[in-house]
């Protein structure tokens, strides 16, 4: 079985991003599981308060999980035609103690995903992530790509995925995904 781990990069209740991770985990392939992980909970970054307390049990949870898994699922909102500080904050935490990168990214296949109300998706925050994922080993998997635009006409007011287009696009690009892990 070819574990996922899954993390949505919104904190809001109503995030089309935590909307298109639930809908990825009704459909993601047989053969394949995908597990949802939260950023929730993981304060800013300080060196003082690592350096005083260590890692936050929220991080080394998060850590372990992803250090697990065959791959993880980075699912990125834009904000400011960039990476959000709280996602990125969060990746800035897994990555401490410096040690730890390897056993946690190093080589780690990762494929990025992401929703926006917007006509452009998420392409300014999936292409700043990938100087990121470089830099900690990551292996970014390219061989799709989906960038939901226009989310608030693809998903429900209670976040479900209503588009059949945009359903049979992350089901595809999660066979695509879940089969390079196979491998």
């Amino acid at each position: 079985m070819v574990t996922i781990v899954g993390v949505s990069g919104s904190l809001r209740k109503g995030s089309f991003n935590s909307a298109l991770l639930r809908a990825a985990v009704d459909l993601v392939p047989g053969g394949a599981a995908l597990s949802i992980e939260s950023i929730r909970g993981i304060p800013l970054y300080d060196g003082d308060e690592e350096a005083a307390h260590g890692v936050p049990a929220v991080v080394e949870a998060l850590k372990n999980a992803i250090a697990k898994a065959d791959g993880l699922l980075l699912v990125t909102p834009e904000y400011n035609n960039s990476i959000p500080g709280v996602f990125k904050n969060a990746i800035d935490w897994l990555t401490r103690p410096a040690a730890d990168i390897p056993r946690v990214f190093g080589g780690k296949p990762v494929a990025l995903i992401g929703a926006s109300p917007g006509g452009f998706g998420t392409i300014l925050s999936q292409n700043a992530w990938l100087p990121v994922l470089r830099t900690l080993g990551a292996h970014l998997w390219t061989d799709g790509r989906l960038m939901v635009s226009r989310a608030g006409s693809v998903f429900d007011a209670s976040g479900v995925l209503t588009d059949d287009k945009t359903r049979e696009a992350l089901r595809g690009y999660l066979a695509g995904f879940a089969a390079s892990l196979a491998k």
